[in-house]
């Protein structure tokens, strides 16, 4: 729909017409004022990638009777608007279509009642009225495909494409209930797209006794081995008589047929068994059983009524994930304020992810009482006083959105110094929250290292990390840095399928990151590359040599794509091109090459789930460790920090969330190449090398020992 919006109003402004947005649908029509406003060029920028509608939609149960369509026409008739464009499905443009048939006579009621003059009345004598369906189910005849209903179709078969494997793996029949009360197209493509095995619409009701048939059908399809099974059902799926069907009566029907299939692997092993198991970044080994014990044992406490109980023995992680969501959303604001004012500032580039981490440290500061301030622009902002308060309200549907709402710049404080202390003191700020990359870290540290010269900034400091670059000390994991690697996987998965039926290809990718390959290597393993040059690990042209070479051979067997990722600062002279040309004079008669610089790309979009998890924990932990941290710094009627653990980095090493001050942080850090000194991933670049069938050792010397996991509370006492 912004789509349509957008180019309606660039458009309409190049033929020179003023253009309005009509906010909350026919409800601002009716009811004037503020929701009709004028359309600028820029007010549609970067909306076309936004779902939804930015101006609004609302059903409105005034402009179905006379009273509610003759105040529109006034509203219109004093702007002088008699074009009206309307973006909706079939009720809203029948209402549209009958508006206009009675325009004349709601003009003539205007004018006996004073409403309106019979001079307006004569410059707008005629409503012209324009339509676009606007349908994800694609329900209105005449045009092949309604606006939305694309989009719709992919996040079905995101839903479709993830439960697939999950299908597979436990041999499972999933029952996919989609829109379409009237309609079955998104149900009947989908049903095509991913060869699902019934589909149920209410065009096409099913024969009668189709249970029967459909218990049939699933036998017969896992007799052949089939080990998935996808029915696919419309909301408005009925039978030949009229009665509704629904997902819970097709499961109901389906489960004969499939009952006996379900029943497998009940044996128990007879010898001890171990499950590599993902703590933090770190693989474990855990023992098999006392994990499926665990897991009854979770059953056993529900079942029990101990809730508690279960939500310990889910772990840690699901533990403290429970209790963020109920401090964020089940605890209500304090009537009585601390008088504290918490300023939150986002430093260095954006990244997805950031946003959740801002919502959550404002909901949090808010539930303690505290008063919480955002920061436009970064330390620039701090410095030239763009402050304001922000509310609860304020960051609402904040987690989901991409980039840095509060704006952010990668200026340091240094030169600023001066102008923030007084800032500081001018908006009596207690605390800040630094959100951002390698310069939220160094923008910390110079705030630190200048409290001897300015008193103001003897304040608590916590640096959350936020960068897709993934090299901020002090953190395993950064937010932005899972988002920044789903783009870059998915291109590469994109980049190497469009080469699929044609001769041999090799693809160049380069990754961003600085001169942290934390992205090259990670997306590497993840998209199956051949190799990541990253500066960490130097190479030579007998190594890229012996590359070439490798993927020569390679091209001699049946696979016949190859994927190299370069990270940007990896090597001053083997540049992505010097390596793209190597590649393709090395490789002629063999193979070709292509060349791909992702940029930006792997900055923005929508947060992965990860991000928003891990953003809203920091967010929140980061604001209940200052809170703690104001009270014991609070002397003689006033807060005065000036300890080194008074600005710590809140970081995430294996699994727990850690405070380390800035200061210690010092001496693990590569300032020149703006990286950590030690990092933990650089231990499993040899794996990709494995994967990709390279003839090298791996280093096995680290061994995992075996860890055990929480013993249930009530066998404990046993």
């Amino acid at each position: 729909m912004n789509a349509a919006v957008r180019a309606t109003v660039r458009v309409g402004l190049y033929t020179g017409a003023k253009v309005y947005f009509v906010h909350e649908g026919y409800q601002g029509l009716v009811d004037g004022g503020d929701n009709i406003r004028l359309a600028t060029w820029e007010s549609v920028s970067m909306m076309l990638q936004l779902g939804g509608t930015v101006i609004g939609s609302a059903r409105c149960k005034d402009f179905r009777n006379r009273e509610g369509r003759m105040q529109a026409a006034a509203n219109l008739v004093k702007l002088g608007i008699t074009n009206l464009c309307v973006i909706g499905g079939d009720g809203s443009l029948t209402g549209a279509n009958e508006f206009r048939t009675e325009w004349s006579g709601l003009l003539l009621d205007l004018v006996k009642a004073g409403k309106i003059t019979d001079a307006d009345a004569k410059k707008s004598s005629h409503l012209n009225i324009v339509g676009m369906v606007g349908s994800i189910d694609n329900d209105f005849c005449g045009t092949d495909m309604t606006i939305g209903t694309d989009s719709a179709l992919h996040r079905i078969m995101e839903v479709v494409d993830s439960i697939t494997t999950t299908a597979q793996s436990h041999q499972r029949t999933f029952i996919l209930e989609v829109m379409g009360r009237h309609c079955g197209y998104l149900a009947l493509v989908t049903a095509l797209a991913c060869g699902a095995d019934w589909v149920f619409i209410p065009e096409m009701p099913p024969e009668d006794q189709w249970e029967d048939h459909l218990c049939r059908r699933l036998t017969d399809q896992r007799s052949r081995g089939s080990r998935l099974n996808v029915i696919i059902v419309a909301e408005g799926a009925m039978d030949r008589d009229g009665k509704p069907i629904t997902s819970d009566m097709i499961k109901k029907g389906s489960r004969m047929g499939v009952e006996a299939v379900m029943a497998l692997l009940e044996a128990t092993p007879s010898t001890p068994a171990c499950v590599v198991s993902l703590s933090g970044n770190q693989a474990v080994r855990l023992p098999l059983m006392e994990c499926v014990q665990v897991t009854k044992d979770v059953t056993a406490a529900m079942a029990e009524g101990r809730f508690e109980d279960a939500l310990k023995l889910r772990g840690k992680s699901f533990e403290n994930n429970w209790h963020t969501y109920k401090l964020l959303a089940h605890i209500n604001p304090p009537d009585v304020k601390s008088n504290i004012n918490v300023a939150i500032v986002n430093v260095g580039a954006p990244c997805a992810g950031m946003n959740a981490a801002v919502r959550s440290a404002v909901r949090m500061g808010i539930i303690q009482g505290h008063n919480m301030l955002a920061v436009h622009d970064g330390f620039d902002g701090l410095a030239e006083g763009q402050i304001e308060p922000i509310t609860w309200t304020g960051v609402s549907g904040w987690t989901g959105k991409g980039g840095s709402m509060l704006g952010t710049k990668r200026s340091l404080p240094t030169k600023m110094l001066d102008q923030i202390s007084k800032n500081i003191a001018k908006f009596s700020i207690h605390a800040l929250v630094i959100i951002g990359g390698f310069e939220a870290y160094m923008g910390g540290l110079e705030l630190v290292q200048a409290r001897a010269r300015f008193e103001e900034l003897c304040i608590p400091m916590v640096v959350i990390p936020a960068t897709v670059s993934n090299n901020v000390p002090g953190s395993d994991f950064s937010i932005g840095a899972d988002t920044a690697l789903n783009t870059i996987t998915s291109t590469c998965d994109r980049i190497k399928q469009s080469a699929a039926g044609t001769k041999r290809r090799v693809f160049i990718v380069e990754t961003m990151g600085g001169y942290c390959g934390y992205l090259a290597t990670m997306a590497g393993l993840a998209a199956g590359a051949d190799a990541a040059y990253i500066h960490e690990e130097n190479f030579s042209i007998k190594d890229l040599e012996m590359n070439v070479e490798h993927l020569v051979h390679k091209m001699k067997t049946t696979v016949k794509r190859g994927l190299i990722l370069r990270n940007e600062n990896s090597n001053a002279n083997y540049t992505t091109d010097f390596i793209f040309n190597l590649y393709s004079e090395e490789g002629k008669g063999i193979f070709d090459c292509r060349k791909n610089v992702l940029g930006h790309t792997q900055q923005g979009g929508t947060p992965t789930p990860f991000d928003r998890n891990f953003g809203t924990k920091m967010g929140a932990k980061s604001v209940l460790w200052l809170t703690d941290k104001l009270k014991d710094c609070y002397r003689h009627g006033r807060i005065f920090a000036n300890t080194a653990d008074s600005a710590c980095v809140l970081g995430m090493r294996k699994r727990s969330l850690t405070f380390q001050p800035v200061t210690d942080l010092k001496a693990e850090t590569d300032f020149e190449h703006r990286v950590p000194m030690n990092q933990w991933w650089m231990k499993i670049r040899p794996i990709m090398k494995i994967l990709a069938k390279y003839d090298i050792k791996l280093d096995t010397s680290e061994h995992a020992d075996m860890e055990h996991v929480i013993k249930s509370p009530k066998s404990v006492q046993k």
